[in-house]
């Protein structure tokens, strides 16, 4: 009788374990960026790039505002992690960011965002072109 109860016990344990729901855990992400920007005292800017999450491929747009000392215009190639997040849907959203950096003619560039839904997106790349900045930016971010 042992040997049997233990087979059901098994059995039953394969089956549940096959029918729970998916991890609604936190799950890390990949984002690759093109952004081109420019500005004088306020700057725009605007990019697209595409965020690997969960196996897979979610393209979308980025838009950009600043305020404070922003002379000059640069094209950033940015790669980085997405982390924080839940769901895909948690991805699109107003990012805010303070800081500052430069280029002339190139350059090293980094930043990190985070959203009100708590995911932070955390960036480095090659900044081409030039331009001096320090400033508090508000990206917005949506998915295609």
């Amino acid at each position: 009788m042992t040997g049997y109860s233990a087979r059901v016990a098994a059995l039953v344990l394969v089956i549940c374990i096959g029918l729970a729901p998916p991890s609604h855990a936190q799950a890390m992400g990949n984002i690759r960026v093109v952004f081109v920007k420019a500005g004088l005292i306020a700057g725009a800017g605007a990019g697209r790039g595409v965020l690997t999450y969960r196996g897979r491929d979610y393209p979308f747009r980025v838009y950009g505002l600043s305020l404070g000392v922003t002379a000059g215009a640069s094209v950033i190639r940015l790669t980085g992690r997405v982390t924080g997040m839940h769901d895909v849907k948690e991805f699109s959203g107003t990012y805010d960011t303070v800081g500052g950096g430069g280029a002339w003619i190139g350059g090293l560039g980094g930043v990190q965002l985070s959203n009100g839904k708590g995911v932070i997106i955390t960036l480095q790349g090659i900044e081409a072109g030039m331009e001096f900045a320090a400033n508090r930016s508000a990206i917005k971010i949506s998915l295609r």
